[in-house]
């Protein structure tokens, strides 16, 4: 039996190379604040695996995506142990594009923070009297530059998108992030949508392109799970502080409450932790995980 190992691991995933495709593991580690954390988070990588998949089903009619099978007997047979089971997808290769698409339906996190001081998220202007964790009049776009393992992601402008995809891909520049940019609102506004139908609020989100080998762009990465997104419950949304969340603010908040913790969580906080990622899953999905 042939025997892979990672071509390239980020903090939660290992990405192995099947010659035409991908195959991409998620691994039930946790990150926050770009570290990762010491504990394993049981059934994590299966649940945003198949959480994925389901979004990437629903919205293959506004872009064409990188999922080709989450079955691992289609998969080599390598990866048909059990460690791979259900948190391994299949995917067309892409070359993905340097810019991390995020996009913000309510006003929360460092947009909060920077809307305080000078009534600006990443220099967009908004609306006076905002208060905490308010839906935005419009969803905006706030792409930033994709950064080394170790290193933060930079906020850039609409225009430095175009600069930073017009080097890569002269004349194609400004052709590429606009169909980004209005992908990614296109996929928020109808996922938000039908989420909020099913009592999660997805206050913002991220997307990543790629380019097949047509040049064509098509969404890659993962899609609306609690690591790349803030879901809250619509159930007890109250602007004017901040939201419990399905996602790792859990997590966070023990961290930051918890400087010396040296990035090792208690079992409860890792237990609640998947609690939630379940919650959401079967929220969404209306299936049981």
């Amino acid at each position: 039996m042939k025997t892979f190992s990672p071509i390239k691991e980020g903090k939660v995933r290992e990405v192995y190379d099947n010659g035409d495709s991908l195959i991409i593991v998620a691994t039930d580690r946790i990150s926050a604040f770009d570290v990762i954390l010491k504990n394993k988070v049981t059934k994590k990588g299966a649940i945003l695996t198949q959480m994925s998949k389901f979004w990437f089903d629903f919205t293959k009619d506004i872009v064409p995506n990188h999922m080709i099978s989450t079955d691992v007997k289609d998969m080599p047979e390598f990866f048909n142990q059990e460690q791979y089971d259900g948190n391994s997808m299949m995917c067309k290769k892409l070359e993905m594009l340097p810019v991390e698409c995020i996009v913000r339906g309510y006003i929360t996190g460092s947009g909060w923070e920077s809307y305080k001081k000078n009534g600006t998220v990443c220099g967009i202007k908004l609306p006076e009297g905002l208060v905490e964790s308010d839906k935005l009049p419009e969803p905006i776009y706030t792409p930033t530059t994709k950064a080394e393992i170790g290193d933060h992601d930079e906020h850039i402008t609409f225009e430095g998108t175009v600069e930073t995809l017009e080097k890569l891909y002269p004349g194609k520049g400004e052709e590429y992030a606009t169909k980004i940019k209005e992908c990614t609102l296109a996929l928020y506004k109808k996922c938000a949508e039908y989420a909020l139908s099913k009592g999660i609020i997805i206050a913002d989100t991220k997307f990543e392109f790629g380019l097949d080998e047509n040049g064509n762009v098509v969404l890659g990465d993962e899609m609306l799970t609690p690591d790349s997104s803030r879901f809250w419950p619509l159930e007890g949304y109250k602007p004017g502080q901040g939201q419990p969340s399905f996602d790792k603010q859990f997590v966070r908040d023990w961290l930051k409450a918890n400087p010396d913790s040296d990035y090792l969580l208690p079992e409860e906080v890792v237990t609640k932790t998947v609690e939630k990622y379940e919650e959401a899953y079967e929220m969404l999905t209306g299936t049981k995980f």
